[in-house]
């Protein structure tokens, strides 16, 4: 048999992101979405916890010590940055420990580390943006600890909404959400942040900005941005500022 192994070139450089997501993660199709070919996502979850989405589940994911095991979990396939993969997870508590949280991962042994409410810090800085407008998928408390954390980054939150959710997040429907973000602008907002990395928001992002004439904002579209420019990797995915900042 004839068979020319020079023609097979690769298969490409894999380049790994850790991701530490919380057990009722259901979104990972998603996460593939943001990431360019030759990344790969090695995913660890945080222990299962039974209770609802609710204040007390984003203090349980959040457990440092949880995220250092996970890290560890990841580790031998070589990421070079983790990212802890949760909105209320890592702003439930303030800013101080959400760079706590990096720290955590960090000194578990990862190269670097990210969460997703470090991401949307960085990513109001970089936009210059100080009044926003949220939409949550959780209830009236933990949706005011978000208009808390983003207090303490000096951005206003001009309005808000959240849809009252204990669980199946990742079951809502586009057009559900797409009502809602529309509903939640305000003509005072500079961008609309949508949280919570288990709602579905991809395939809305650039219709909802050509509509809305704003940024909008989603958390695994933040996270995995913030990921990539750790390693200096081109951005994909839709949304117009990502293409202002890179």
């Amino acid at each position: 048999m004839d068979f020319d192994f020079l023609a097979f070139d690769g298969p490409l450089a894999q380049r790994g992101i850790g991701v530490i997501a919380p057990f009722d993660l259901a979104l990972e199709r998603e996460l593939w979405r943001w990431v360019p070919m030759e990344v790969s996502l090695h995913l660890a979850r945080t222990p299962y916890e039974p209770v609802p989405v609710s204040m007390e589940m984003a203090r349980l994911v959040s457990d440092s010590h949880h995220l250092a095991s996970a890290t560890r979990d990841v580790l031998h396939v070589e990421p070079e940055v983790v990212a802890y993969l949760c909105t209320s997870g890592s702003f439930v508590n303030g800013v101080d420990y959400e760079r706590s949280l990096t720290k955590a991962i960090c000194d578990a042994g990862a190269p670097d580390a990210v969460t997703t409410s470090g991401a949307l810090a960085e990513v109001l800085h970089q936009l210059d943006l100080h009044r926003v407008s949220v939409l949550t998928p959780y209830d009236a408390d933990l949706t005011g600890a978000l208009h808390d954390f983003l207090g303490e980054l000096n951005v206003e939150t001009v309005a808000s909404d959240h849809l009252g959710l204990g669980g199946g997040i990742w079951k809502v429907s586009y057009r559900t959400i797409a009502e809602r973000i529309l509903a939640a602008d305000h003509g005072e907002a500079e961008a609309i942040f949508v949280s919570c990395t288990n709602l579905p928001t991809y395939d809305l992002i650039e219709p909802l900005e050509a509509a809305l004439g704003k940024p909008v904002l989603t958390a695994n579209q933040l996270t995995m941005w913030a990921c990539l420019r750790r390693m200096n990797l081109p951005i994909v995915g839709p949304g117009k500022w990502l293409r202002d900042v890179s």
